[in-house]
């Protein structure tokens, strides 16, 4: 039998507790709950013979500065120094150039944040951490053990974060951290499967000919992030030409985003002669999520799985959006089961 998936996740993680969120004007409750992440792990303990959970060790510093800004890390250290039971959200978002602003006064947060949906507290730079090393130790584990598949329970997520912007409920650009670990070691391929654009990923990456970003998500036009996402935005400088977005309709299920993902997504990761992959593991194209609008099913995560396991890289799935938590743990867990099948069977 083959040897357990490290999955790698920190009880820390659910010290962060977002209440709301502002959405169109609305305030409704926040879909990033920490139910969340505690329905996914307890699918991964229901199944020890499979999933090996870890605790992470503390990300270095340098992992993190080596990719966000001194300002808005400042800011979150900022916001660590808030009362327990306070919550500010950024509601001013002036059109300054980028890192202007002073991010030891909290009223200038809007300076690196682009939506009103995520929120800072004192527990916000912890669990973002935490979940940033859930990231880095599942790729190391890619190397040090010379594991063919690994997990991170990234809690709160991360695609969206760029450089010096923050939103998208996402801090700490969980994915990139391992993208970056990795590309010390050879080519690497994102491939982000969430609903949502990972504007975050492709932003870190846009230059970077070592790094394919590869994203297949709802239509920007109709969807968040709204500004990036777009079948033309391909890479800039050196990095051109490493960057593919495929936008998707509403409504699309499980047949449609297979045709898409096997003859595009898939042949230009062949084609870059990627080494390695980090998976951006969003589940919210689920038919029952409320924040995405695909119609994928438990059934169709499990196959998507096994067709990138198939590419037969060393993987690591990170985990990003999925919002109906009744079903995530059984979600994430045939995605996993799928890409493990995949590998096995690229042997």
């Amino acid at each position: 039998m083959s040897s357990p998936i490290p999955a790698f996740f920190n009880e820390i993680q659910l010290a962060f507790k977002p209440l709301y969120e502002w959405a169109f004007g609305e305030r409704i409750d926040h879909p990033e709950t920490t139910t969340r992440a505690e329905n996914i792990l307890n699918a991964l303990h229901a199944e020890p013979a499979v999933f090996d959970v870890r605790a992470p060790t503390e990300i270095p510093l340098s992992a993190l500065r080596a990719q966000h800004s001194y300002a808005m890390m400042t800011l979150y250290n900022t916001a660590r120094g808030l009362p327990p039971d306070q919550t500010l959200y950024p509601s001013v978002f002036p059109k300054v150039k980028r890192g202007e602003g002073d991010p030891t006064n909290l009223h200038q947060a809007g300076a690196w944040c682009f939506d009103a949906g995520t929120p800072l507290n004192s527990q916000t730079l912890t669990a973002a951490e935490w979940s940033a090393a859930c990231a880095q130790d599942a790729a190391a584990a890619l190397r040090h053990e010379k594991q063919k598949l690994t997990y991170a329970l990234s809690r709160p997520p991360g695609h969206h974060a760029t450089r010096d912007l923050f939103g998208g409920y996402c801090y700490f650009n969980n994915a990139a951290v391992a993208a970056r670990y990795l590309r010390r070691f050879g080519r690497v391929a994102v491939l982000d499967i969430d609903f949502h654009h990972g504007n975050g990923t492709q932003s870190l990456f846009y230059r970077d000919p070592k790094v394919l970003t590869v994203s297949l998500h709802g239509d920007p036009r109709d969807f968040f992030p709204f500004f990036a996402g777009y079948a033309h935005e391909i890479g800039v400088g050196p990095g051109s030409g490493y960057n593919l977005n495929m936008p998707l309709p509403e409504g699309t299920d499980g047949p449609a985003y297979m045709a898409a993902l096997e003859a595009h997504a898939l042949p230009a990761i062949r084609h870059f002669g990627a080494e390695a992959l980090v998976l951006s593991a969003g589940l919210d194209g689920y038919h029952k999520d409320p924040v995405g609008h695909w119609q994928l099913t438990t059934e169709d995560f499990n196959v998507i799985g096994e067709r990138i396991g198939r590419l037969g890289l060393p993987t690591v799935a990170v985990q990003e959006g999925g919002y109906y938590a009744a079903d995530l743990g059984l979600n994430a867990v045939s995605l996993l089961r799928g890409l493990a099948a995949g590998l096995a069977g690229s042997r």
